[in-house]
Formats: C-alpha cells, sequence, structure tokens
C-alpha cells in the first residue's frame, strides 16, 4: 500500500512559521513507522504573488488527489486592493467549493490550563468540548443571484440564501455520525421563525434523525438564541449543526469561549474517494496575523491540532490524534506560553519554534 498523501498549503503571514512545527511532528510520525507523502505548494497571496491567481490550477488539481491538504492561513493587507476575484481567500472559497467540502468541523475545547483566559467565568468553560458542525458550500455566501447593482437613484447589495434538500441533508448526517461518537446530541440551528430556507433546514433535519438517527438526541433552536446560550451556558451544547453564515459567527463566537484564536483547529470534510477516505482540508480557525509574521511569536497549536485532526478523520489513526492532543494538554499545563497566551502574571513568552519543540518532546515521553 502506498502512503498516506498530504499536500501543505503554509500560504501568508505566520502560516509558514505554524506549518513548520507541523512539518516536525509529521517527520516524527514517520520515524515511529507511520511515513507520509508530504509535497508542498502554494495558495493565497504568496500565490498570487508567483502566478498571479490565489491558486494555481496543478495546485487544486493536486489537491484532489491527495489524501488530505494542510493549510496555514491566507491574506493581509498587502493584498488589500487587489480585484475582489484574486484577492488570497478566493483561492482557499476554490478549494472549498471545488473539493466539495461541505462539512466544517469547528470544535471548541477549552483545555483546563487555559480556562482563566476566557472573558467568561471559568466554572462556564472549564471542561468545555463542543463540536459546530457548518456547512461550507452553499447557502448565502454562495447563493444566486448576488452582486451590486442600481436600482433607481442609489445602488443595492444582494445575496441570496438558497438551500437544497439534499445539502441539508448531507451535512446533517455528518452532524449525527459525529455524535454518536461524542455526547449523542445534536442541536440544529437556524431562523426558521423568519426564514424560508430556516423552515427547510429544520424539517430535513428532524426527517434524517427520525429515519435513520433516532439513538441520537436532536433539539432545535433559532441561531440568536444559540448565540445567547452560548455565552450563558456552552456546556450544554455536544454537537451543534447550522449553515453557513450562522455556522461562520457561531463558531468563531465558540472560538473565543476558550481563550484565543491560537488554539483552535478545523476540519472541512466532503464524500468518500475511491480509497475510502474523506475528501479533506484542514486548518487553523486564526488568521494570517501580518502584525507578528516573522517575528516567532506566532501559536502553532491550533495549527498541530489541526493534524490532530487528519490522524482522526482522515487516516483513522484516533489514537494517535488523542496522543498528540495530550501532549498539548500536557504542555499547556506545564506553564509554556506563547504571546498570545501570557495572562496578567506575565513571564518570559516562547517562541513558536520553542512551542512546537516541546510538544514535540511531550509527544516523544
Amino acid at each position: 500500500m502506498s502512503n498516506p498523501s498530504i499536500l501543505i498549503l503554509p500560504g501568508d503571514g505566520i502560516g509558514p512559521e505554524v506549518m513548520a512545527e507541523v512539518r516536525k511532528i509529521i517527520d516524527w510520525f514517520g520515524t515511529q513507522g507511520t511515513t507520509f507523502d508530504v509535497s508542498e505548494d502554494l495558495v493565497g497571496g504568496a500565490a498570487y504573488d508567483k502566478h498571479g491567481t490565489p491558486l494555481h490550477d496543478d495546485t487544486m488539481a493536486r489537491a484532489q488527489e491527495v489524501d488530505a491538504v494542510l493549510l496555514g492561513a491566507v491574506g493581509g493587507p498587502k493584498y488589500d486592493d487587489l480585484d475582489f476575484s484574486v484577492k488570497p481567500e478566493r483561492g482557499l472559497l476554490r478549494l472549498r467549493k471545488e473539493m466539495d467540502l461541505y462539512a466544517n468541523l469547528r470544535p471548541a475545547q477549552c483545555f483546563d490550563a487555559l480556562a482563566d483566559f476566557s472573558s467568561l467565568k471559568k466554572d462556564v468553560v472549564a471542561g468545555l468540548d463542543i463540536m459546530i458542525v457548518r456547512e461550507l458550500t452553499s447557502g448565502i455566501y454562495f447563493g444566486e443571484p448576488r452582486g451590486i447593482i442600481h436600482e433607481g437613484n442609489e445602488r443595492v447589495g444582494i445575496n441570496t440564501q438558497r438551500y437544497t434538500e439534499s445539502e441539508i441533508d448531507r451535512v446533517a448526517r455528518s452532524a449525527f455520525e459525529l455524535a454518536r461518537r461524542r455526547g449523542n446530541k445534536v442541536c440544529s440551528m437556524e431562523k426558521a421563525n423568519v426564514m424560508e430556507s430556516g423552515i427547510l433546514w429544520r424539517e430535513v433535519v428532524q426527517k434524517v434523525h427520525d429515519e435513520d438517527y433516532p439513538d441520537v438526541e436532536l433539539s432545535h433552536m433559532y441561531a440568536d438564541a444559540g448565540a445567547m446560550q452560548l455565552c450563558r451556558w456552552p456546556k450544554q451544547f455536544d454537537v451543534i449543526v447550522t449553515d453557513n453564515l450562522f455556522g461562520d459567527l457561531l463558531s468563531d463566537a465558540a472560538a473565543m469561549l476558550t481563550g484565543s484564536l491560537g488554539m483552535l483547529p478545523s476540519a472541512s470534510l466532503g464524500a468518500p474517494m475511491a480509497n475510502g477516505r474523506p475528501k479533506a482540508l484542514y486548518e487553523p480557525v486564526h488568521g494570517s496575523a501580518p502584525d507578528i509574521a516573522g517575528q516567532g511569536k506566532a501559536n502553532p497549536i491550533a495549527c498541530i491540532l489541526s493534524f490532530a485532526m487528519a490522524l482522526r478523520y482522515s487516516f483513522d489513526m484516533g489514537e494517535d490524534a488523542t496522543r498528540l492532543e495530550r501532549a498539548v494538554e500536557k504542555v499547556l499545563a506545564d506553564g509554556l506560553r506563547t504571546a498570545d497566551l501570557m495572562g496578567p502574571e506575565g513571564g518570559t513568552p516562547v517562541s513558536t519554534s520553542e512551542m512546537g519543540d516541546a510538544v514535540l518532546a511531550a509527544l516523544s515521553a
């Protein structure tokens, strides 16, 4: 059998720095008997600088062939004045769309050592471990018609919220399958009180549940109420499934419950390939942070945990994923902190590479 394959797209800003720490861990697995075939290419602003496009067609083709794509971050002020069609973010959106990565998994886990870093009370977030499943390839970000038109003597911005039954069905199934491996609870969030797409969403999720997942506890909640409940008592949730727009908002809100965006990974999954593995892209939730790029200040943990998700969901290496996650937890419990995790008591933060080395050492112990 051939080795599992990974395409690494470091991207812009701090992307190359945090991805370098992941490469150390990938290489370590090679010494333990699991060798990955790793290739690397450009995306975002880096791709635009070389090719005049945020994602070259050859890179897109390669992404379709490999078992998993690992992406760092895209964007930066250097590219603010580019035409919308070639902005760095379009490269990421093209990957998601053409790979048909319809289920975006965003865990929000609060490590005990970081419970004081949340803006919420410690007892509210300590032990938090929830998963938001966001539909990623449809909804208002992709619906037609869209654009800015002239109507009378003023301009009008138009975006269309559009969902088909099959699009809702498949992401609902992803959520229910995940719940079976976790706490066996799903809360579906939409705005069925004011949006027809929300009515359809609720009906389809309920139908999928009743026909194929009656063992999973299902509840429904309006997305605005869900945002309030995430701030009030987030531990009431296990898996949340929602549409593209609400998922974008709710997952970022959930991210801050944990104390730092630098801690949070994500996975975007599609349909199974011929080898049974899903089309998959893994990336940290944080952005490119151009203000600290090249300074060794970036927190690599979100990118490292994104690779842990790849081990679990793409390579069926759940025990190794847990081992890597526990290595991160140990390093934090030992008091190591990058700059974004420094508390009011002060101290000396470790660099990006020092944090990566510490995780590697804990993994090897």
